[in-house]
């Protein structure tokens, strides 16, 4: 089985080599957009923009809407959409993402759709393919629920694809391994659950753009990875 970075690092083919992709990649936690979003900004040196990575680079470097952000937070509340989308405008406007962008897991509710279409607007931008990974539920419980993650220097395994050589402990640091309570049975359904409420309205409307396009997500890397590469060349072509 290939890793990330050797699918990343195929060779391009002559379509794909100035080629620049605006992609949303959809799909519950766990389906695989994470590492499918890290083989295309790989490839093609664009960048995998998810939410909660620009909330916590905000709040850590204190930026205005970092500071808002920290202030629901601190209040056990959810960050709102206004400061979300704002976080995602701001990312956007950036210069590395002129040649192209992917966004993980954004936007997740038909309204965040209309403000990322008008946000695009703006800036003169479109997206090119909206790709959102299908898995079933027991399969995500599978690769959620044995994930074990090491406090002390954040490295992440898994007790069946990639245990450690010593159960239930770090091969980096020689911490003691737990599991996170976002990865507890559990706390996963109720994830999934509050997943398919929101994000069905969501699909629906992506679906009448003609830019919609649906793929299991349970295969190996490199094979979902050739499927995702297949669906940007022929909607580059259209």
């Amino acid at each position: 089985m290939m890793t990330v970075k050797e699918v990343a690092h195929a060779p391009l083919k002559k379509n794909e080599e100035k080629a620049s992709y605006n992609i949303i990649l959809l799909g519950p936690p766990g389906a695989g957009k994470g590492t499918q979003g890290q083989a295309i900004s790989l490839k093609y040196g664009i960048p995998k923009i998810s939410t909660g990575d620009i909330l916590r680079e905000a709040v850590v470097h204190k930026t205005p809407l970092g500071v808002q952000a920290k202030s629901f937070m601190d209040q056990g509340k959810l960050v709102s959409d206004e400061i979300v989308n704002g976080l995602v405008r701001e990312r956007l406007s950036q210069p590395d993402c002129l040649k192209g962008f992917i966004l993980d897991g954004f936007p997740r509710t038909v309204q965040q759709a209309d403000t990322l279409r008008k946000m695009l607007e703006d800036f003169g931008l479109k997206i090119d393919a909206v790709i959102s990974f299908d898995i079933g539920e027991q399969e995500l419980i599978s690769r959620l629920s044995g994930r074990r993650s090491c406090p002390k220097c954040k490295a992440v395994f898994h007790i069946s694809f990639q245990p450690p050589k010593k159960s239930g402990i770090c091969d980096g640091c020689g911490g003691a391994l737990i599991q996170r309570d976002d990865d507890k049975e559990e706390t996963i359904k109720h994830r999934l659950r509050e997943y398919q409420e929101k994000t069905k309205p969501l699909l629906n409307y992506y679906e009448k753009s003609g830019l919609f396009h649906s793929l299991p997500g349970d295969g190996s890397i490199e094979s979902v990875n050739k499927t995702v590469e297949r669906i940007l060349s022929k909607q580059k072509m259209e």
